[in-house]
């Protein structure tokens, strides 16, 4: 049974007025329980909007969210219970921290879901220890930290609620690329411990492409692709057509079958591409990749 599902969902701005938008139409779309899921999409595709739908911070203009078979919006309880067990950290979330202290911004989500204190303090040096702040961060500021440690707090205030899925809208826009990385350890490391869905929308492809079992390619708010990412990625003119790049990989390996090379189609990321060129060569046929090199 999936964790969370939609069904024929849709959504639209403005009704009745002359800005009248349909932001998201009849989205059908379910994941299982554990899944490591990638959105991606040009900008204005839907995005943002079908991820707010996730744990009911919208709602549906048509059809309905189910998580663990259950509609979201059911009743209001249900909708503010699915809050605390469906976990989404906004673009820039740093933008959020509004606390005096990092653990008073970590602390946030748990004091809301009316937990004693010796548990809150627990989940909040859990949900630090995830991202990789130690307890000297704790009284500090939230705005004197940098870049990269506001974004690892603002995550960790929503892991400190222990979501079973977290759902994160570009996690590491802005940061350099070791920042990134951080960044995409630490959700990895969550999941693993906890057993977690993740949810990733990005712009980075590379980053999808390590990461992912799955992906979702939304266009103008309808899902068009859904597939692992080797059979996403092989289809790069489509991604093209749609103002999407493949990794740099995968379109180096679409080229390389283009001129007839025996590439398959799962090489999409710089390891797999290092792995079908070796063979190549092993292969014969070292003239032909000087040439194309």
């Amino acid at each position: 049974m999936p964790i969370i599902k939609t069904e024929n969902l849709t959504h639209t701005y403005s009704i009745g007025t002359p800005f009248e938008r349909v932001a998201v139409r009849d989205v059908n779309f379910s994941i299982e329980k554990g899944e490591y899921i990638g959105i991606i999409g040009a900008t204005g595709s839907g995005k943002s909007t079908f991820l707010q739908h996730l744990n009911g911070l919208l709602k549906p203009t048509s059809g309905s969210v189910l998580f663990d078979n259950v509609d979201i919006h059911e009743s209001k309880k249900h909708t503010r219970e699915t809050r605390f067990k469906v976990g989404l950290v906004f673009q820039y979330p740093e933008y959020q921290l509004f606390e005096s202290t990092v653990f008073e911004d970590i602390a946030f989500g748990p004091k809301n879901m009316g937990l004693p204190e010796d548990e809150i303090r627990e989940r909040v040096h859990e949900a630090a220890g995830f991202v990789g702040l130690d307890d000297s961060f704790m009284e500090k500021s939230p705005f004197g930290l940098s870049g990269g440690e506001k974004r690892r707090a603002a995550i960790a205030g929503v892991i400190a609620m222990r979501p079973e899925v977290l759902i994160l809208d570009e996690p590491t826009a802005g940061l350099d690329p070791q920042g990134q990385a951080e960044i995409i350890r630490n959700i990895r490391n969550y999941k693993e411990s906890q057993n977690a869905t993740i949810i990733l929308v990005t712009h980075n492809m590379e980053e999808i492409a390590r990461n992912v079992d799955r992906i979702f390619v939304l266009s103008k708010g309808t899902v068009i692709m859904n597939g692992s990412p080797a059979e996403v990625f092989s289809e790069s003119t489509k991604l093209r057509e749609l103002g999407l790049a493949a990794p740099k990989a995968a379109v180096i390996a679409s080229r390389l079958r283009e001129l007839g090379l025996p590439v398959e189609k799962d090489v999409y990321t710089i390891s797999h591409l290092r792995k079908a060129i070796v063979e190549l060569r092993e292969g014969g046929v070292q003239s032909c990749l000087k040439t194309l090199l």
